[in-house]
């Protein structure tokens, strides 16, 4: 939108003076800022007379020179703009002292979260003041990243009551004195790694445990040995890079599978159970097929802390066996109810 008629603006040389002036107030109030929006309006018509491009970009508009000429009400329309001229004329009521706002606006570009500080500037001494100079930081980044903060330390605070018992259980779980250890790092160590992404970039992960199931009662000692080796291998060429495996005992095996909620980690390890119940292990002359039992459970939408997404596996996995084996049983969901 273009100035109208009867809003005349000043030459270059009527406003470069009081530019000048009103930036050099607003800046001392904030030295060190760089990254605010600034401006400078007429009291009168609010009309913009400078801005930069950070102030352009605020309200959606290509380059600063497109807000010259044009006000609030002309950029959000009269009833958004309403509470930013009731601030404007609280600032000039405040001259010579800045005054200080938070707006929160819906505009074309977003949704601002802004702390704006107004400086009232007089051209001369005994002048009352004819313009208003603006500073905009945006403090939504800010109160985004303070919230994610307080909820990564509510969550650490959790885990860290959780940590005994988990190491507890892991160890328990693992050959005695034979530790997790898992592709770049120990297993529980991936855990921790996996559970500090999820709080922090708000993604799943899963943690799977596989059990062989037991052989036939007529089949060759050396079976079992062979199921695992298989196992191994099969999950050696099913599992990326990015996720992790340990051994956890003689017939069981853990995986973490990065990144993944229940629905992916359900159809990868469907796959891996049909394709351990079609192998065929040569054993002492026979032709043996071994299948496997397999529990899955999801952080967080399963557990809200590490020792729980072990429970919540272990019982996946316990339900899988008491089906009879060569079974995929996932965790419960968690249901939480409204604050």
């Amino acid at each position: 939108m273009t100035p109208t008629p009867d809003r005349d603006l000043p030459g270059p040389d009527d406003v470069l003076p009081a530019v000048t002036a009103a930036l050099a107030a607003l800046l001392q109030a904030h030295a060190g800022r760089t990254d605010a929006a600034l401006a400078v309006k007429s009291i009168d018509t609010g009309q913009y007379v400078f801005a930069n491009d950070a102030m352009a970009a605020r309200f959606g508009v290509a380059g600063a020179a497109a807000l010259i000429g044009r006000t609030d009400a002309d950029l959000l329309g009269a009833a958004r703009a309403a509470a930013l001229r009731a601030a404007d004329e609280t600032a000039r009521a405040a001259w010579p002292q800045a005054a200080t706002a938070e707006h929160r606006l819906e505009v074309d570009a977003g949704r601002l979260r802004q702390q704006v500080t107004r400086v009232a500037v007089a051209e001369a001494v005994g002048e009352a003041p004819r313009w208003l100079a603006l500073m905009w930081t945006d403090f939504g980044v800010q109160e985004d990243r303070d919230a994610a903060l307080h909820r990564a330390m509510q969550q650490l605070e959790a885990e860290q009551v959780a940590q005994r018992l988990l190491r507890e259980q892991l160890a328990a779980l693992s050959p005695a004195g034979g530790g997790l250890a898992g592709r770049g790092g120990s297993f529980d160590e991936h855990l921790r790694r996996e559970a500090d992404l999820s709080v922090r970039e708000q993604r799943e992960f899963s943690l799977v445990l596989i059990e062989i199931d037991p052989p036939a009662a007529d089949a060759p000692a050396e079976a079992a040995a062979r199921a695992r080796d298989a196992l191994d291998r099969l999950l050696g060429a099913n599992i990326r890079a990015m996720d992790a495996t340990a051994r956890l005992g003689d017939d069981r095996f853990g995986v973490l599978l990065s990144g993944a909620g229940l629905a992916i980690a359900h159809s990868r390890l469907e796959g891996l159970r049909r394709q351990c119940a079609t192998q065929l292990l040569a054993v002492d002359g026979r032709e043996l097929r071994f299948s496997v039992s397999v529990g899955i459970a999801s952080f967080p939408h399963t557990a809200a802390t590490r020792s729980e997404l072990l429970e919540a596996a272990l019982d996946a996995l316990g339900r899988a066996r008491d089906a009879g084996g060569n079974q995929v049983r996932l965790a419960a969901i968690r249901f939480e109810p409204p604050a």
